[in-house]
């Protein structure tokens, strides 16, 4: 029997640690996360796939700012940046995978989606921007550009300068859901919700961009959910979740449930800018009818009882 699957891939996918996110850097990572995805393929899953994006806008928005300074090309907005990033990754995602189906003779097209994703307009992040994006200013840069486009900025005083910040705001419906699940369930392999999907608030029916980013795991647990995915698969750089990480008594978690997966992130097991957005995006997808989510690393998929595994 058919099982339904979202896959949502970690930055690592695409970039690792060391890497400058050139082009060939970014098709052989995808190419070797594309060959651990035909694993599940041979198991005879149907597969959604969703992706990050962070260091690619960040290229993007490096890039404005270079256009901007030496041709007065304007600053393009944040959910543009990100429309970019979907269709650039999916490109690469299409391809590998391909690619991989020909060699494994698997016998299964893929569609890679454009994918607006609704929020609220009335947000509480949108209050309180904290999300940095982009390249390092000066303070004398900073204050210029928010002059010029009214941004929000903080300083990180361990990098000595000023980022901008913008909201990070709950997913509330993916647009194109519908027909996800349905070509999902027809056979195709779906690309959506790229980077979390693009921005926009809706109002009486009139969707709009807005300068955002979304969660992607938070995206991709919403979209488990809605489509009934059976399995939700979150991947990172480690092969387990971990408590006490690189301290003394560490330890790798095979199954836990919900209660103590809350437990574990009210003790602050898990780091804001790592493992916690993952762990609550687990617990979005379990909560809401989901069967059960696996936190691994790519090279692990399709094997049994891989990752750590968050159940009710």
């Amino acid at each position: 029997m058919e099982k339904l699957a979202v896959v949502a891939l970690g930055g690592n996918a695409l970039i690792r640690s060391n890497e400058k996110g050139t082009y060939k850097e970014q098709i052989k990572n995808v190419m070797t996360t594309c060959d651990s995805i035909a694993k599940l393929l041979k198991q005879n899953y149907n597969i959604v796939i969703a992706h990050g994006n962070g260091p690619q806008v960040g290229n993007i928005l490096l890039q404005n700012q270079a256009g901007k300074k030496q041709y007065g090309v304007e600053d393009m907005p944040m959910d543009y940046c990100g429309a970019q990033t979907q269709g650039s990754i999916g490109y690469l995602i299409d391809q590998c995978l391909r690619n991989v189906m020909h060699k494994e003779n698997i016998q299964k097209d893929v569609v890679v989606l454009l994918t607006q994703v609704s929020v609220d307009k009335d947000d509480k992040g949108f209050k309180n921007p904290t999300k940095p994006v982009g390249p390092y200013y000066t303070k004398e840069q900073k204050d210029q550009y928010i002059q010029d486009t009214g941004a929000t900025f903080k300083e990180d005083a361990k990098r000595g300068g000023w980022r901008k910040v913008v909201a990070s705001p709950v997913p509330l419906k993916i647009e194109n859901i519908k027909l996800t699940k349905q070509l999902a369930l027809e056979g195709y392999v779906v690309v959506t919700a790229g980077g979390g999907g693009i921005p926009v608030i809706e109002n009486d029916g009139i969707l709009q961009g807005v300068e955002a980013v979304i969660d992607k795991d938070l995206a991709s647990a919403v979209t488990a959910v809605e489509i009934g995915a059976d399995e939700f698969y979150i991947l990172t750089d480690v092969p387990k979740v971990y408590i006490n990480f690189h301290k003394e008594g560490e330890m790798a978690l095979d199954t836990i449930t919900v209660a103590q997966a809350e437990e574990y992130l009210a003790q602050g097991q898990f780091g804001e800018g790592s493992m916690a957005p993952k762990i609550r995006a687990a617990l979005h997808y379990v909560k809401n009818g989901g069967k059960e989510c696996i936190i691994t690393e790519a090279g692990q998929l399709g094997n049994k009882d891989c990752g750590t595994r968050i159940i009710w």
